[in-house]
């Protein structure tokens, strides 16, 4: 791009930062929030129940009402389009809208409500873009009803993969299928489009979900990547015999072999905490689980990140090492069953964002923002799979998600969807 093109393009950014309207984007988070909300504050709205459809309707009536193209696929993901002057692959924000079986009102539906309102702050200004902007709700990010989590968005980079989701069975017995089709067939006024298309670039907006930001009083975040994650299941088979006639040197007890792992798993972490290597034994399922039986099966599932994939080879090593020379009468054995690399994401799309972000907080007198690692996932995730992606974070008080007691303040959301605004424009024309 010349330089009158992109100072030109560098204008329209700023004008779009500064039509943000923090008001109305206040508004739009509590009537969302309605949807499944809590007397506690909390928002009920797992994936593709009747909530998470009235939800939907909702927000498709909101985009609508916006001047934008409504379409979905067949993952039911939602797309809200506000056209651009050519027929150039767009450029894509925004995030998903359910939420964990109690979860709270900003995550994930804080980065689509802020692309809406990227959008209603562009009509206002009466600012035109070279190409679409696209905002997008994701199905099924969460992953608390059907597993895994990011449906929607690893099956729209990777469709091969929905046949296999639409098996998936929640509490119920409903699949995952079943549930998509009921939201299609809801859904029946919006256009169907294909999974896979082109996308230029791809922001996402979203809380940070940690303590990182607030504690070092930064107002917003630049997301260099996301951690890279491996879980295993390990499995400690024993005898199963009576809790008061067994002598203790004659047990083949499943559950203290599987303390004993966790107690060198724990200690092993705390060697490698300049690495900043996070463990959490998460699922335990113990058999016969009677108070009175000494345990004959033991399972615990183990979830280990890191932003340097060597540090969870050097992990997986030390799991190989301790479970095959732990030594007593029964046998232990343990399978990764999911595993990513860490995401990195483009040094040109961090540079935008930086500027978007400075720009944004010394307008309000708040600072520089901060370059940190994501340590959950997202649906950005995938989508650097499939194009440029990068993501903005604003602080998570107390670094509290999965909560109903999760907030963050409004001039804090007010000034991510101002740094979100100036980097879509300026990707929206190129």
């Amino acid at each position: 791009m010349n330089q009158p093109l992109q100072d030109a393009s560098i204008a329209l950014a700023e004008k779009a930062q500064d039509s943000i309207n923090n008001e109305r984007l206040q508004n739009a988070i509590a009537a969302l929030a309605a949807f499944g909300g809590r007397d506690d504050g909390g928002v009920a709205r797992e994936t593709l129940t009747q909530i998470d459809l009235d939800a939907r309707r909702h927000l498709i009536d909101t985009a609508r009402a916006l001047g934008c193209e409504v379409e979905t696929d067949d993952c039911a993901n939602l797309f809200f389009r506000r056209p651009g002057t050519t027929d150039l692959p767009p450029v894509l924000t925004g995030s998903h809208a359910d939420t964990q079986p109690v979860g709270g009102k900003l995550d994930g539906a804080y980065g689509v409500l802020a692309g809406l309102e990227v959008i209603a702050a562009l009509n206002d200004a009466g600012i035109a873009t070279r190409r679409a902007i696209e905002v997008v709700a994701w199905t099924n990010e969460e992953g608390s009803r059907f597993g895994p989590g990011a449906m929607g968005s690893s099956a729209f980079v990777d469709p091969s993969r929905l046949p296999a989701y639409r098996e998936v069975r929640d509490g119920d017995n409903i699949t995952f299928g079943e549930a998509v089709d009921a939201a299609l067939l809801a859904s029946a006024d919006v256009t169907r489009r294909p999974l896979a298309l082109p996308i230029a670039s791809c922001v996402e907006l979203h809380i940070e979900q940690g303590p990182v930001l607030e504690r070092a009083h930064a107002a917003l975040g630049v997301v260099t990547g996301i951690q890279s994650v491996r879980w295993y299941k390990v499995e400690c088979t024993g005898m199963a015999a009576h809790a008061g006639t067994t002598p203790m040197d004659e047990r083949s007890d499943a559950m203290m072999a599987a303390v004993a792992i966790a107690q060198q798993l724990y200690v092993y972490v705390a060697k490698e905490a300049a690495s900043n290597l996070r463990l959490t034994l998460g699922r335990w399922q113990v058999g016969p689980n009677s108070v009175n039986t000494i345990p004959g099966k033991v399972d615990f599932t183990i979830d280990v990140r890191c932003v340097d994939a060597e540090v969870l080879e050097r992990f997986e090593l030390y799991l190989t090492k301790i479970t095959s020379g732990y030594q007593w009468r029964g046998s232990i054995s343990f399978e990764c069953f999911f595993s990513r690399p860490p995401t990195h994401f483009p040094a040109d799309m961090l540079s935008l964002i930086e500027r978007a972000c400075v720009r944004a907080g010394h307008l309000a007198k708040r600072g520089d923002p901060q370059r940190l690692t994501s340590g959950a996932f997202h649906d950005a995730m995938y989508l650097a799979e499939h194009c440029p992606t990068a993501m903005i974070f604003v602080p998570s008080k107390g670094g509290i998600s999965h909560n109903a007691a999760e907030e963050t303040a409004p001039e804090d959301l007010y000034l991510g969807v101002q740094a979100l605004a100036y980097t879509v424009v300026e990707l929206a024309n190129r």
